[in-house]
């Protein structure tokens, strides 16, 4: 059977990574045979993917990051991506318990904007952090913290978001009236808000009462709705 040609991106995997071969293996000390021991197979198995001979597979993927200190996202984009997913798809399949967990970036608003903005695509060293939860969301979810106390509810209130805690954003889900959501204004300033309409006039609503509504007259685009809020690790 003739073998299927590598994409024009498994090729561009192979160049990436030829060049961080080329460039490390002096400082790790690594030849083409060495670095075959390290992943588990033979130094002409080694040439051929960094020769763009054979395609870099997942599993491939995370030993050569390992053996050359590197993150797959430096070499491959997608196949980072790929794992992420497999990572997801094991956690899925288990029961819901506390062992149950997804990983999800946290951004600054900047990097949101940029990130939400035209598709434009992360990779794992883009994230301040990545945060481990027990809710299941799309693989473009991402964390933000909260600023400031637009979002704070009057004592007793519930729900409520004070400033420091972190809400999981997921551009893939719908919005709805009543839906707590993340927006992107005018000046490219990100608000969290509930989404409401009263009287047809649709309208960002805080929580704070202290805090005015936004109108929405075609000065914002929604982002995408708020599935999960939780207080970091480290705060008590």
């Amino acid at each position: 059977m003739k073998k299927k040609p590598l994409t024009d991106e498994q090729v561009a995997d192979a160049m990436r990574l030829k060049a961080i071969f080329d460039a490390k293996k002096k400082e790790l000390g690594l030849s083409q045979e060495s670095l075959g021991e390290a992943i588990g197979m033979g130094q002409s198995a080694v040439a051929q993917l960094l020769n763009g001979v054979n395609a870099i597979n997942a599993e491939n993927a995370a030993k050569l990051a390992v053996a050359l200190d590197v993150s797959v996202d430096d070499f491959s984009p997608s196949l980072s991506k790929e794992i992420r997913a497999m990572y997801n798809a094991l956690a899925s399949q288990k029961s819901k318990s506390a062992s149950d967990r997804y990983s999800y970036p946290l951004f600054t608003k900047v990097q949101a904007g940029c990130f939400t903005e035209n598709g434009n695509s992360y990779t794992d060293r883009d994230a301040e952090d990545w945060i481990p939860t027990a809710k299941k969301a799309s693989n473009k979810a991402f964390w933000l913290e909260v600023e400031g106390h637009s979002m704070t509810a009057p004592q007793g209130g519930k729900p409520s978001f004070p400033e420091g805690m972190l809400i999981l954003v997921d551009p893939e889900e719908d919005v709805e009236f009543g839906d707590f959501c993340v927006a992107r204004m005018l000046n490219d300033e990100f608000t969290f808000k509930r989404l409401i309409r009263d009287g047809g006039i649709e309208y960002l609503e805080p929580l704070n009462p202290r805090y005015e509504l936004i109108t929405i007259n075609g000065n914002c685009q929604i982002v995408g709705k708020v599935v999960k809020s939780q207080w970091p690790d480290d705060t008590f």
